[in-house]
């Protein structure tokens, strides 16, 4: 039920809307029951069934007072205008009443609509927000297809299966109620016959409801694995080709998809069971219920217009009834796809969850670095259970300087650059800025003070100038262009159909790989950081791209406090360090004279790279 109290707190965003439709719902039951008590006195008057009330009771004291008393206006009625017109009023009567019934059913769809359409887009908000606010390490865990299903087919799946019914579950129990409300007036004990039927009928649907709820689950958990498949396909796809693998993938997906198929009809016939199994409940009611009361009137202890008034009655009930419970099979199957929903809800940063490191004071009034950073004793692993990736790191990043880290893959230099911006913490050991822990200064700030050059470069589906300036406001066309010039962007830009203006495509796969580059680096010179983090910025880039990209790169790296990595030690022979790491730890420190001297582990690299 936490997860139907969540939509319940969206809900509350709409209260103005809700209430509307809540009144409309409840005038829409109000003529629905209106109509049920107007046949059973016309049923003995107007065809002579029972003798007309000629006087009406002295004292009205009971519900058989009161019977009389309506008998009385009744046949008053009926000698003033005659039969056919008394039965001329009661049809205008009853079309008005349907009509109205009508028109407010459709006014609570009307204002239900922008309530419905209004809380999945909430959910939808929210569950993007806190995707792009979870910590790097859960999307080593998760596969984006299943993140992606959940962000879409469930949702959805709560709209169509949840939201579209509410306004059954508000309207339908005022029509039960109104309608057994008259039940019990007419025959208390008849009215407790049919409930014990009707309780048998609940307990045979809910049973039903329960497995239905697990079912959707299932369903949703494979459609999320089809998602994910689809997405690593499309992703892969130039490798899939050139190892002739097409017909294996189909393969998988064709198994993966079967037994999606498999489940997700197993749960449409436990779904649309409910409507058959709840039509023939009732009507199996309704026949015994003939058969009881039949002989009530049989025995001349109800009347028989009386009888079917009550027959009517009941009728009332069974269809809001199967429209309460087929309301309830669908929510059932909702809370499935919204209980995963709301497990990726769940997930915490721990990053932001309060520490007693995180509970000190925030420091940090965005003043420039002074004295650099530090690394003391740094240890780090991935997962609790893992291994080490880095043992004692202890390393400086004084301010103005360039550091490097070289060393083979595996080593533990993308891990280090990834600790600075706090995408993880470290395992043992602590880092600081300006000799204050990073985890003490608000996370905005600290990320805001770094700009990050990766090997891949991240760009978007959008334009040319929209990437550069990412993230950034009150930004103006001349900055970008001066970032542009710095990062030897601007000639190829101005090129381009569009200029600046340009729609890059997915992942910017409408550029080189120098362009994309150069791209990344003019939006890393337009945030102006305070310390850059190059990421083996030119590793993947042919001559004449590295070329244009390390030129940019100088200019980027003038006067500023850097981290490097890189494979190709040739970019970073000028730094004022470099430290050479090898599984998690530093096993050499210098400068590219000083180590190539030293004839050690650094300075067989340059000897494997020259050759």
């Amino acid at each position: 039920m936490h997860s139907f109290r969540r939509l319940l707190g969206y809900m509350g965003n709409y209260r103005g809307l809700v209430a509307i439709a809540i009144a409309c719902n409840v005038l829409t039951a109000a003529f629905t029951v209106v109509s049920i008590p107007i046949f059973q006195p016309f049923f003995n008057l107007l065809f002579e069934q029972t003798e007309p009330v000629l006087a009406a009771p002295e004292a009205i004291d009971s519900l058989d007072d009161l019977e009389q008393y309506g008998g009385y206006l009744v046949t008053q009625w009926i000698r003033e205008q005659g039969r056919e017109q008394a039965l001329t009023y009661i049809c205008a009567f009853l079309l008005l009443s349907f009509l109205l019934k009508n028109l407010f059913r459709y006014l609570a769809l009307f204002f239900m609509a922008p309530v419905r359409n209004g809380i999945i887009r909430d959910l939808r908000n929210e569950l993007y927000t806190h995707l792009l606010h979870l910590p790097l390490g859960y999307f080593t865990e998760e596969r984006k297809g299943n993140l992606l299903s959940r962000i879409t087919g469930d949702v959805q799946e709560v709209e169509s299966s949840i939201l579209n019914v509410l306004e059954a579950i508000f309207r339908e129990p005022f029509i039960i109620i109104g309608s057994l409300a008259f039940m019990i007036f007419v025959s208390p004990s008849l009215t407790l016959f049919v409930f014990g039927l009707m309780v048998f009928t609940g307990v045979v649907i809910g049973g039903v409801g329960k497995r239905l709820k697990r079912s959707s689950g299932v369903v949703q958990e494979k459609l999320g694995e089809i998602v994910s498949r689809t997405e690593e396909s499309l992703g892969g796809l130039r490798i899939i080709k050139s190892f002739g693998a097409e017909g294996y993938q189909s393969g998988r997906f064709a198994e993966l998809n079967d037994s999606y198929r498999y489940s997700l009809t197993r749960l449409l016939w436990r779904r649309d069971l409910s409507s058959p199994l709840t039509e023939f409940l009732g009507i199996a009611t309704v026949a015994i219920l003939l058969l009881y009361g039949s002989r009530q009137v049989f025995a001349g202890t109800m009347e028989a217009g009386t009888f079917i008034a009550f027959i009517f009655a009941f009728y009332m009930v069974i269809d809001p009834a199967k429209n309460f419970s087929k309301a309830w099979y669908n929510v059932q199957k909702g809370l499935g796809a919204l209980e995963r929903v709301e497990e990726v809800l769940a997930v915490q940063n721990p990053l932001l969850i309060p520490t007693s490191v995180n509970e000190r004071p925030k420091v940090g009034d965005g003043a420039q670095v002074q004295s650099g950073i530090q690394f003391h004793d740094v240890g780090f692993r991935y997962r609790p259970d893992g291994i080490d990736v880095l043992h004692g790191i202890n390393l400086a990043i004084p301010t103005g300087k360039i550091v490097a880290l070289a060393g083979a893959s595996g080593g533990g230099k993308s891990t280090i650059a990834d600790l600075l911006p706090r995408f993880y913490d470290p395992t043992t050991g602590y880092i600081t800025l300006d000799g204050k822990d990073l985890r003490d200064y608000p996370i905005r700030e600290l990320r805001n003070r770094f700009g990050i050059v990766s090997q891949e470069a991240i760009l978007f589906n959008d334009s040319i100038y929209n990437n550069i300036v990412f993230g950034l406001s009150d930004v103006t066309p001349d900055r970008v262009e001066e970032a542009a010039r710095i990062a030897n962007a601007h000639d190829f830009i101005v090129a381009t159909p569009g200029g600046y203006q340009t729609n890059i495509g997915d992942r910017g796969n409408k550029l080189s790989g120098g362009q994309r580059q150069r791209l990344t680096i003019a939006r890393a010179v337009l945030r102006n950081p305070d310390i850059l983090i190059l990421d083996e910025a030119t590793s993947a880039l042919d001559s004449e791209s590295e070329r244009l990209v390390q030129e940019a790169l100088q200019r980027l790296l003038q006067n500023r406090t850097a981290l490097v990595i890189a494979h190709r030690l040739s970019t970073i022979q000028n730094a004022d360090l470099i430290a050479v790491m090898d599984q998690g730890r530093i096993i050499e420190r210098g400068t590219h004279g000083e180590l190539l001297e030293r004839g050690g582990a650094y300075r067989k690299l340059v000897e494997l790279q020259e050759v």
